[in-house]
């Protein structure tokens, strides 16, 4: 006997199953009420057309638009919208800014130490520059010991106590 197939949405590798299935059609087609929060918190001029509508659960779409902010081309612009059940009025749970698979996005970070290549070195600099660092800290804590010595002398002839002393 084989099992009888089941209803469930096809799963795709990495995606939730909550957020195959379709969009909640009264959010879906809310793109006007998406672009105007939007444009609520954006420029105008940054915001480009609608590109998808996309489940992100039971009553919950994302409304994606193209992103037309400088430095940001290929990002697309989201906003989150949620209603309650049997309710026709949409509220927006969240907006920003997103990569997507067109973005041009900042190498990842590298160490200084794997950065630089050892052509680039000063082998004899950063030993000099750490003496120099030493020097300073060494002369800054003993001014600052000193400051505290004679700030301690003028409350004690002013007659201030500590209140560490008083509770002793």
């Amino acid at each position: 006997m084989t099992p009888a197939p089941s209803a469930k949405p096809e799963r795709r590798a990495g995606v939730p199953v909550w957020r195959v299935g379709k969009p909640d059609a009264f959010l879906a087609g809310s793109v006007d009420f998406a672009r105007t929060a939007l444009l609520d918190a954006v420029e105008p001029a940054q915001v480009g057309q609608h590109v998808a509508a996309k489940s992100e659960g039971e009553r919950l779409v994302t409304h994606l638009f193209e992103s037309l902010r400088p430095g940001y081309r290929g990002w697309q612009w989201y906003v989150t919208l949620a209603r309650v059940s049997r309710s026709k009025t949409p509220t927006v749970s969240e907006l920003g800014i997103l990569p997507s698979e067109n973005s041009v996005l900042a190498p990842e970070w590298v160490p200084w130490s794997e950065r630089v290549r050892p052509e680039d070195r000063d082998e004899e600099a950063p030993a000099v520059e750490e003496a120099e660092d030493d020097d300073e800290a060494a002369a800054g804590e003993a001014d600052d010991a000193g400051e505290a010595d004679a700030d301690d002398a003028e409350a004690e002839e002013a007659g201030v106590t500590d209140i560490d002393d008083e509770l002793d």
